[in-house]
Order: C-alpha cells, then sequence, then structure tokens
C-alpha cells in the first residue's frame, strides 16, 4: 500500500507512539485484560496500520465487487441493485400450521421461504415409524407424502417465491415432492427457484441427521446436480453448510475450512461422475453463520468468498466467472442465543445481522429472541424479520458495496482467516480429503477442542456472555411460549392411513421396484423417485428401498 521507504517510516512512528504514548498512558490507564482476542482465540493487536498489510495488492487480494477474486462480493453493485433475500426459518407441527405461519411470513415482507423438517423426516421415516414416536412436528414440519407438501404450499404460487429446504439425506425425495407440487399448480421446474441443502458431510461432522454410508450418499447428491442442471436450472443444488459446524463449536476459521474442505469433496464427485464443472458449480451455495465478533464475521465471509473462487480456477480449472463465485445463505448464530434474558437475544441478532449484511451475504435468517426456550412466535419471529428490514432500510450499510473494505484491522484479519484455513484445507488433502478425514474423525476431534475450550472461558468468565455469566438478574419462569401440539403424531397418522387407502397401491409398488433396481445399477434415481412420490409413495417407504440397498452409515466414535 505505501513504498518501502514510507512504509520504513512508518513503523518507526509507530515504535515511537508505542513507547512515548501508549507505555505512559498504560501507567494510568491499564488496559482492561491481559489478552484481546477475537471469537477464535486470535490476538488482537492494540493497533492496525499499513504495516500490518504491507503485501496488500488491491487488484490481486480484492478486485472489483463482482470479479475475480469476489473478496468485496459476487454482485457488482450488491444490494444498490437488490437486497438480500429475507428468509425466516419455519415449520412446526403440521402442514397446515405449517402453511399459515408461511403466509403471516409473506405478509409481514419476507421475500423468501425456508422450511424446516421434523426429525423423522430429516432421517427418512414416516411419522408412523416406531422411531418417530414422540417426535413428529416438534422441531419442524412432519412431511410423510406428497399429500402433505401439497397442504404447505397450498396457495403459495411457487413460481413466484424463493423456497429453500433445510433436508439433507433425503433431499432427493423432498425437491422430487417439491417438483411435484409445482407440476400440479402448472408450474414448469425451469421456473423453479430455491435450495436444497443436501450436504451430508456435515451431518457426518457435526450434525448426526444421515441415513446412507458416504459412497451412496454421494452418489445421490451427483445425480441431483445431474438431473437439475438439465431440468431445474436454477434451482441451487446444494448448500454446502459450515453453519452447523460452528453451532457443535468450531471457530469461525474452522468454520471457513471445513465448509470449503466438503465443497472440494462435492465438486471432485462430480467431476469424477463425468460432469463438466462449469456445467453444475454455477449452482452451488453455501451456508455459513454470523456470530457476535462482527469484525471476524466480516472478514470470514471475505475470506471465505477468496478462497473459493482460487480453489475453483486454480485446482478446479473453471472458466466460467460463476462458477468461482461463492454465494451464501446465512443463519445468526442459535448458540449465542441465551434462555436467560432472552431480549438480549434482539441485540445480538442485530449485530449478528450487520456482520452478515457488511460481509455480503445474498440471503439472511434472523433468529427469534425465545429461540433458546422454544419454537418462535408470531411476535418474536415479526421481530426478527424486523431487525433485517431496519438494517436493510435505516442503517445505510447496504447503500455502498463492502463498506468496510481498506480497514487495516479487517483486511489484515481477512488475510489471516484466509492462511489459517488453507492450513486446515492442506491437512485435510493430506488426510485424503473430506470424507477420509470425517472417517479418521479429524474435524470432529478439532471441533470437540474448540467447543470444550470456548465452555471453559465461559465457566472462567475470560469470555463474557451477558445475562448468563455476568450481569445477571433474578428472573421469572417465561410465559407465552410456543408448544407443539401434542396430538399431530396422532393426526399423521390417521393421514397415512387414508393416504394409503386412497392411492394406486399396486402402482407405487411397481414405482419403488423400478426405484430399487436402479439403485443397484447406476442410473440416475431422481427420475425414479420422481415417479414414485407423482404416485405417493410415502417418503418413509422411498427411503426405506434405499436403506435396502445402501444400508446405513454408522458413527465413528469419537474420542
Amino acid at each position: 500500500m505505501l513504498k518501502d521507504e514510507k512504509l520504513q517510516q512508518l513503523k518507526k512512528n509507530q515504535e515511537n507512539w508505542q513507547k512515548n504514548k501508549v507505555e505512559k498512558g498504560l501507567g494510568k490507564f491499564p488496559e482492561r485484560k491481559d489478552r484481546f482476542a477475537t471469537g477464535s482465540n486470535e490476538e488482537v493487536e492494540r493497533l492496525y496500520t499499513p504495516v500490518d498489510v504491507e503485501d496488500f495488492d488491491y487488484e490481486a487480494d480484492l478486485g472489483f465487487p463482482g470479479e475475480y477474486p469476489f473478496t468485496r462480493g459476487v454482485q457488482p453493485t450488491m444490494y444498490r441493485g437488490r437486497l438480500w433475500t429475507m428468509r425466516q426459518y419455519a415449520g412446526f407441527a403440521t402442514a397446515e400450521e405449517s402453511n399459515k405461519r408461511y403466509k403471516y411470513l409473506l405478509d409481514q415482507g419476507q421475500t423468501g421461504l425456508s422450511v424446516a423438517f421434523d426429525l423423522p423426516t430429516q432421517i427418512g421415516y414416516d411419522s408412523d415409524h416406531a422411531l418417530s414416536e414422540g417426535e413428529v412436528g416438534k422441531v419442524g414440519v412432519a412431511i410423510d407424502s406428497l399429500k402433505d407438501m401439497e397442504i404447505l404450499f397450498d396457495d403459495i404460487p411457487l413460481d413466484k417465491v424463493s423456497t429453500s429446504m433445510t433436508i439433507n439425506a433425503p433431499a432427493s425425495v423432498l425437491l422430487a415432492m417439491y417438483i411435484a407440487v409445482a407440476e400440479k399448480q402448472g408450474v414448469s421446474s425451469v421456473d423453479l427457484r430455491g435450495t436444497i441443502q443436501n450436504d451430508i458431510l456435515k451431518e457426518y461432522i457435526a450434525r448426526g441427521t444421515y441415513i446412507f454410508p458416504t459412497e451412496p450418499s454421494m452418489r445421490l447428491i451427483t445425480d441431483i446436480f445431474e438431473y437439475c442442471s438439465e431440468e431445474v436450472p436454477n434451482w441451487n443444488t446444494i448448500s454446502i453448510s459450515g453453519y452447523h459446524i460452528r453451532e457443535a463449536g468450531a471457530t469461525a476459521i474452522q468454520e471457513v475450512a471445513f465448509t470449503l474442505a466438503d465443497g472440494i469433496a462435492y465438486v471432485e464427485a462430480a467431476i469424477k461422475a463425468g460432469l463438466d464443472v462449469d456445467r453444475f458449480a454455477p449452482r452451488l451455495s453455501f451456508f455459513f453463520n454470523s456470530h457476535n465478533d462482527l469484525l471476524e464475521e466480516v472478514a470470514k465471509f471475505r475470506a471465505a468468498r477468496r478462497i473459493w473462487a482460487k480453489i475453483m480456477k486454480e485446482r478446479f480449472g473453471a472458466k466460467n466467472p460463476k462458477s468461482m463465485q461463492l454465494k451464501f445463505h446465512t443463519q445468526t448464530g442459535g448458540s449465542t442465543l441465551t434462555a436467560q434474558q432472552p431480549d438480549n437475544n434482539i441485540v445480538r441478532v442485530a449485530i449478528q445481522t450487520l456482520a452478515a449484511v457488511l460481509g455480503g451475504t445474498q440471503s439472511l435468517h434472523t433468529n427469534s429472541k425465545d429461540e433458546a426456550l422454544a419454537l418462535p412466535t408470531e411476535e418474536s419471529v415479526r421481530i426478527a424479520l424486523r431487525t433485517q428490514q431496519i438494517v436493510a432500510h435505516e442503517s445505510g450499510v447496504a447503500e455502498t458495496v463492502d463498506p468496510l473494505a481498506g480497514s487495516y484491522y479487517v483486511e489484515s484479519l481477512t488475510n489471516k482467516i484466509e492462511k489459517e484455513a488453507l492450513a486446515y484445507i492442506k491437512k485435510i488433502d493430506d488426510l485424503g480429503g473430506a470424507a477420509s478425514a470425517i472417517d479418521k474423525g479429524f474435524m470432529q476431534k478439532e471441533i470437540m477442542d474448540s467447543a470444550y475450550e470456548y465452555q471453559k472461558q465461559i465457566e472462567r468468565e475470560e469470555r463474557i456472555v451477558v445475562g448468563m455469566n455476568k450481569f445477571r438478574v433474578k428472573e421469572e419462569v417465561p410465559k407465552g411460549l410456543l408448544k407443539v401440539d401434542p396430538t399431530v403424531g396422532e393426526m399423521q397418522k390417521e393421514k397415512l392411513v387414508q393416504l394409503k387407502a386412497e392411492r394406486n397401491n399396486d402402482l407405487v409398488l411397481e414405482k419403488l421396484n423400478a426405484l430399487k433396481t436402479a439403485a443397484t445399477g447406476s442410473e440416475n434415481l431422481m427420475l425414479y423417485i420422481l415417479d414414485a412420490v407423482r404416485e405417493y409413495a410415502t417418503l418413509g417407504e422411498v427411503c426405506g428401498v434405499l436403506r435396502e440397498v445402501f444400508g446405513e452409515y454408522q458413527q465413528n466414535v469419537i474420542l
């Protein structure tokens, strides 16, 4: 940034400032504590100057927005052209109840839907399965068949909204149901916009809602890539997720590194399956967390874009600039929310919203203040959505592109995160790639160690969580929390009985047998899954057939 002569002079002046000003000042006004650090435990210096970014090259390190290496954003005008998509992750109880919540959110100004599925749906079981007992509709909506999907999106035009579905192991089945609902609305799959999470590697690492072993899981994912590149071209076929990795206890640096390592594995799998990188890579998307250390989070997003652009160009030889763009959805940090003094969570979410927007997100969900206690109420969801709207329309941060660029601290931190994330990626490569590193427990162990250290810091009060380990008050038991009707499970079972009485069961069996035969071979399974769900084969039936052929994944114990 500065010529060598001026840089050397600046270094001398900084040393003099340290000696003559800082040391004298510290004698009168000692600093608050011995160590200042980011949320990732990286030491923060007292002052950042051009000395800290002396190798900074504007065009190589930043470039212009919408141009390689996309550090400053994937669009040339960013939010001056179009604001980020405001999604509120929602789904609970039955499809009927969730449909009402979606319509409420759309009326309140939400610009995209984000579907939460219950745990039985996430692991491929129908609501009447023994393992579903007590879990139906609890943490998301119960979807057993196309009939439920039709109700979920009743009177919601699928050619007018963008829908994100947080579903992984059975992602192909839920996507097929969504396509079938659109067909019934008269909407072509070409006009569908949205995302399926479809990221099974992070399930093995951090979350646990996996079904099948690694190899067939990767096959299903690449089948979706191939099918959608032709039939659903505006659909984001995967959302490679760092969110859950961070929620499990990873640092910001680990979040970037492990997420992009997973991304590398998906690209390699698709290329191995015979797909051209520029055919599928433009529809890859990512999903990151946003925590309270505002400037570290901004730097994290910027570093992630730059790393991914270089990986796609240099490692995979992508030619299409869209293949090099890291487009991502952000959700504010669920693990940062406290059950104590839940109103404080509104402030936390506002900070995290700013971090995501200043970092250049394409889509954002803001958590509600009561989510550490229960599913959010309509009132708390509205406050969370209003937080996004106030940042968008009143804060001024969306008026210019990448407003923190050029900050000595932000640029230094961006460089540091890039360097340390790349070192992690190198370790994972040396272990044979993400899947092999998962099997060896490498990423799981790193996350466990980080989570343990974070908890120790809270207990020692080295890290302050307002209202939890400091500034506590006596509180009443929370009131007005949302509770899911305990009869939801029975209602879903009754729906299944009725469905199986009304559908053509012989035709369903025929379609399931065709799927089973295809699964034993090497054909793309999406057409077979779509054929089955169109005839109202249930989620559990489809996943059951695939379980028979593929088996189930067994998690290694990590000590």
